[in-house]
């Protein structure tokens, strides 16, 4: 088939891999436009960017689409299907009705939970023990249009979102594909989504990172792992250097009580932190501009005494 590819993060790389492997023409690429960031804030073009300029396939990068101009330009390269995995912007009317037979979106949830920008963040954080991944048709609403394949997946205690994000990312190039296939065969068939248990994937804001120690065992774990790698969930102390902000990026929950935000047992390789209600084993921190390391690493660059106390709360 002759496609457009939307799509931005490292996440849609694999669709677009496997897509152009299976010989569909990709006629052009849409992505986010390049932006600052490392050190020298150089302008740094996203990862599909670099994956189209690998494969030879021309990009663009519209601030917007909403222009005649734009929705003239996407006409032209006359797709039967638009693919769109993670891109960022809307697509509005003109765009969304342009391709011949469908423009299909891969979502990382099992819809209606979880429309919006960080379903998989929000799945954990939330305690989910399932989700998924999904093919759905395009509509102007959020992430509501009808959904032709899905595939399930359970999140154990242990996962974090960049270990589901490894996991749906290679499932939904595999899920995109059959789904093109079956759209050429005739046979891909669409159902609306339920109008019962919808929820919303907002955006992670930075000042939801920061780890709120009364809460119970349970839910600081599932906080910190639904933001393992990035953004990173945070606590701040003084560890004798003043002030700092440290990541957590991995943790258990634990039996052990005590004043919520108490260190309550440190070295030589165990950190346990009191929550509102049980406690959580840190297994990895991170200090600003450094890796993360084995909890048992920092304690020794770092000596910390049961008793401290974590903030909760902005100083």
């Amino acid at each position: 088939m002759r496609l457009v590819f939307m799509g931005t993060p490292d996440f849609a790389v694999p669709t677009l891999t496997e897509l152009a492997a299976q010989g569909h023409e990709i006629a052009a690429v849409y992505t986010r436009a390049p932006a600052p960031g490392g050190r020298g804030m150089a302008l740094r073009p996203s990862p599909i960017h670099l994956l189209a300029d690998r494969l030879g396939v021309p990009v663009e990068t519209p601030r917007s689409l909403r222009s005649d101009d734009e929705a003239a330009r996407f006409r032209a390269y006359a797709p039967e299907v638009a693919v769109v995995v993670a891109y960022g912007l809307l697509l509005p009317e003109p765009i969304l009705t342009a391709p011949a037979l469908a423009c299909l979106n891969l979502h990382g949830s099992l819809l209606p939970r979880w429309r919006g920008a960080a379903p998989m963040q929000r799945a954990i954080m939330a305690g989910d023990t399932e989700t998924g991944i999904m093919v759905m048709q395009m509509e102007r609403g959020l992430d509501t249009g009808p959904v032709g394949l899905v595939e399930r997946v359970s999140i154990p205690d242990d996962m974090t979102a960049g270990t589901l994000h490894d996991t749906l990312a290679p499932l939904g190039a595999d899920l995109m594909t059959r789904a093109l296939a079956a759209l050429g065969r005739g046979t891909l068939t669409f159902r609306p989504q339920p109008e019962e248990g919808v929820t919303y994937a907002s955006k992670i804001e930075k000042a939801e990172c920061r780890i709120d120690w009364s809460r119970p065992a349970k839910a600081v774990h599932d906080h910190i792992r639904g933001l393992t790698p990035f953004p990173g969930a945070f606590f701040e102390a003084d560890f004798g250097r003043g002030a700092e902000r440290i990541r957590a990026a991995g943790s258990r929950a634990v039996t052990d009580s005590g004043p919520s935000g108490t260190v309550l047992q440190a070295g030589p390789d165990r950190l346990v932190v009191a929550c509102g209600a049980g406690a959580v084993a840190l297994a990895r921190l991170q200090r600003a501009g450094k890796p993360a390391m084995p909890v048992a690493d920092f304690l020794r660059g770092t000596p910390i005494a049961p008793g401290l106390r974590l903030a909760s709360e902005a100083a």
